[in-house]
């Protein structure tokens, strides 16, 4: 270990070296919109005539590297925008940074190509990851009035949503425990509200949302499954603008403006903020408008707060400061309370030295989550997380390649108690630190011409420690692509991923609420499945291959295949009778402790089609998904073992000027496993041991459980469809009128069983929702 640190840290200073000897050129700087001064991500920048370019990163920057001396025309491309052309001379050693903007194009694009993103797909890995813009969410039915990343993350191909209700988000056989959700670098711990139509984050804000499902890079650990790395936009730097939202669910209100505005375009700093604040009012709307559901209305309460402010440099860089408050409350038919808590701050700096190529990125943020579940005639549930995190990035740029190493600490304080399905009480309040480092590098092969990349190849290494075990996990992970040429594409990643955190929630339910959090449990079991174990840490194998075919311009393929191996899986111990004191010494671990290992397997294959036309859009996913577990004892299924999920997308832009959009999506899923009820029976408590008289004290009802997870729920499937009206008064005010259904056809879709009153509570019903966008 030893050994592959000192060579990958001399890497790096002979990268860096090599950056200052080089005689030769570079241009870089960042692409923003004009009309706003917002960053303009994945934008094409290159010089005229040459082979040298690039694309912009999620800030709007590019670099380009090693370019000879002479006279150079900039191309700058992005669809939607009108192209922009800029002479420039490099001299022998010089770093010319340029800061430029596009105009919005002032023609209706009746023609869509995809030349663009074919472009980026042949540059990028792209394993395993998909790319969320506002342009994708505009696409689909709204609920309400507006998009929402909820309603959007379902068509992702490989994710799995419960439905309407609980909002549990499972990726590639991965639980939410597993998955890690980033907001401008912060850790948020619960992104879905319990009525799975809404996330706590509002659309108008992102700027951009990547999911990876599986074989992500070095940049990212402390989890086994996936990442969703999302950021917001900086807010208007040229003047104010907002938006006022209301429909049949909710409100919002968004503002967005200059604080400082730049002297003159392209020249000195300026800073802007931008502010959101959404609610819900469906408990008193549902009472007017949705009795038919329920008389007593639907009692889902949330509200969501988001607030950046921007400072910007002369030379782009810049620093973030941001923060957020998000709580969700509701009273189920069966549940008696639910409710979360949640906020946090942090802060994101982007570096541009005067005398460097290099790009620093630096983050550093705090959140806090708790949630709290009680039941009806249940004992209740409890879990509170808090912690910080602190990152340093630093890039480097050599032409089409690219060296990225990092720093990152984490530190958590956990606080859990949890009953199990016996009654037996598990709890625990404990405190733990990661520290991270990761290296990748990512290098371009050429074709026989010198002007096609063919081969991409992304090696990486992520160095994870766990202070509270001890333990360290080196992490190796690769990524690759051959393009085999301009219209087919091989890509493959592998990695080893690691991860402290465990939920606790019970595998009996029929439908998951609650997850709690716990970090570093030390009294787990000393053998496993005949063998000794030798790590405390959750850990997973992953293999992702896949091809990427562009059938026509307008029509694009993606299919992948992938196998995930987790090694090693921590779960709450529902088999536990005895305490883990030394009077049951002589009693298996599998009784007696509160966290049991298992190990298991994911895997299957996506397809995702896209056609991309003039006025139409049409998106179809399939998904095939296996998950097995095993306990040491028994082979199962986990409650979110889903085997077929289809999502279809449509959308249609139709009118003289193009003011009408209808949009529909048909989702299909197939029955999620649960264990079935076999009867009940008086479970007496013995509170004075021998001594308690079993003839007189009132027992409490007692669950005689079928096999784990042996039953299937029906087929999940519903239709949705939006058709929106868009009216401009001026350039800057414009009303959006949107009418839409959701469950068209009224599908009996099943939520939730209450086995005590052997009740069955299903999703929502058909639902028709009206909308208002006014934007200024």
């Amino acid at each position: 270990m030893k050994k592959q640190l000192i060579a990958l840290l001399a890497l790096t200073l002979f990268l860096s070296l090599k950056t200052v000897t080089a005689q030769t050129g570079t241009i870089r700087g960042f692409i923003y919109e004009k009309e706003t001064g917002e960053p303009l991500p994945f934008t094409n920048v290159y010089l005229n005539a040459t082979n040298y370019g690039a694309a912009t990163d999620i800030n709007g920057y590019y670099n380009i590297t090693r370019l000879k001396p002479g006279n150079y025309t900039i191309i700058v491309t992005n669809l939607g925008y009108d192209s922009l052309a800029i002479p420039v001379t490099v001299k022998e050693n010089e770093i010319i940074t340029k800061k430029l903007y596009l105009e919005k194009s002032a023609k209706i694009l009746n023609t869509v190509t995809v030349t663009a993103e074919r472009q980026d797909m042949r540059r990028e890995i792209k394993a395993s990851v998909t790319k969320i813009t506002p342009k994708t969410m505009s696409k689909l039915p709204t609920i309400g009035n507006d998009a929402d990343l909820a309603q959007v993350l379902q068509i992702v191909p490989g994710v799995v949503f419960t439905g309407d209700q609980g909002g549990q988000l499972y990726i590639r056989g991965g639980s939410p425990i597993q998955n890690k959700v980033l907001l401008d670098g912060m850790t948020i711990y619960n992104p879905f509200h319990s009525i799975g139509l809404f996330s706590v984050f509002d659309s108008d804000i992102i700027r951009n949302a990547d999911v990876y499902t599986g074989g992500f890079g070095a940049e990212y650990g402390g989890r086994i499954s996936s990442v969703m790395d999302i950021s917001t936009r900086d807010g208007n730097k040229k003047g104010f603008e907002g938006k006022l939202s209301s429909s049949t669910f909710g409100s919002k209100l968004l503002l967005e403006g200059p604080i400082k505005k730049a002297e003159t375009i392209g020249a000195g700093g300026s800073s802007s903020y931008i502010f959101s604040g959404k609610t819900s009012y469906l408990e008193e709307s549902s009472k007017l408008l949705y009795t038919y559901i329920d008389s007593g209305g639907l009692p889902f309460n949330y509200t969501d707060l988001y607030g950046k402010i921007s400072l910007n440099g002369n030379n782009g860089s810049k620093v973030n400061l941001f923060g957020f408050k998000f709580n969700d409350k509701v009273n189920y038919q069966a549940v008696s309370d639910l409710n979360w808590n949640t906020y946090g701050m942090g802060a994101n700096v982007i570096l541009v030295p005067a005398g460097s190529t290099v790009l620093m990125k630096i983050n550093t943020s705090y959140s806090n989550y708790e949630i709290q579940l009680k039941e009806v005639d249940l004992l209740p549930r409890y879990s509170k997380i808090s912690g910080y995190n602190l990152g340093l990035e630093f890039v480097y740029f050599f032409g089409k390649d690219e060296f990225n190493y990092g720093f990152e600490t984490n530190g958590y304080a956990t606080d859990y108690t949890f009953y199990s399905s016996v009654g037996r009480l598990i709890s625990d309040a404990q405190n733990t630190t990661e520290l991270g480092g990761f290296f990748k590098y990512k290098h371009t092969i050429k074709d026989k011409s010198g002007k096609n990349e063919k081969l991409l190849i992304e090696p990486s290494i992520r160095i994870q420690y766990y202070a509270s075990l001890p333990e360290l996990s080196p992490e190796p992970r690769l990524g690759m692509k051959y393009n085999i040429n301009d219209f087919l594409r091989i890509k493959f990643a592998t990695g080893m991923y690691s991860q402290n955190f465990i939920s606790a929630n019970s595998d009996r339910d029929v439908v998951n609420l609650f997850y709690g959090f716990l970090s570093g449990p030390d009294n787990l079991q000393d053998e496993f499945d005949g063998k000794e174990v030798n790590t405390k840490l959750q850990k997973s194998n992953h293999f992702i291959l896949g091809c990427e075919l562009d059938v026509t311009n307008e029509i694009i393929i993606n299919i992948e295949g992938y196998y995930k191996r987790n090694t090693q899986m921590t779960n709450i111990n529902r088999n536990k009778l005895f305490d883990d004191v030394g009077a049951n010494y002589d009693k298996l671990d599998y009784f007696k402790k509160d966290f049991i290992i298992e190990k298991g397997d994911a895997y299957g294959a996506d397809i995702l089609i896209k056609y991309n036309h003039k006025r139409i859009f049409v998106w179809a996913v399939y998904s095939l998904g296996y998950v097995t577990r095993f306990d040491g004892y028994l082979n199962y299924v986990p409650h979110y073992d889903r085997r077929h999920n289809v999502n279809l997308v449509g959308s249609y832009n139709f009118g003289k000027t193009l003011k009408w959009e209808f949009d529909v999506r048909w989702n299909l899923g197939s029955g999620f496993p649960f264990t079935q009820t076999q009867g009940f029976y008086e479970n007496v408590p013995f509170y004075n041991g021998i001594n308690t008289d079993y003839t007189t004290i009132n027992g409490n009802l007692g669950i005689l459980y079928s096999d784990l997870n042996k039953g299937r729920l029906p087929y999940y499937h519903r239709l949705d469809a939006t058709l929106k009206r868009t009216f401009e008064f001026t350039e800057r005010n414009v009303l959006e009128i949107s009418i839409g259904i959701t469950n068209i056809y009224n599908r009996d879709n099943i939520f939730y069983f209450d086995r005590i009153k052997h009740e069955r509570v299903d999703q929502l019903p058909f639902m028709p929702s009206m909308g208002l966008n006014f934007k200024f």
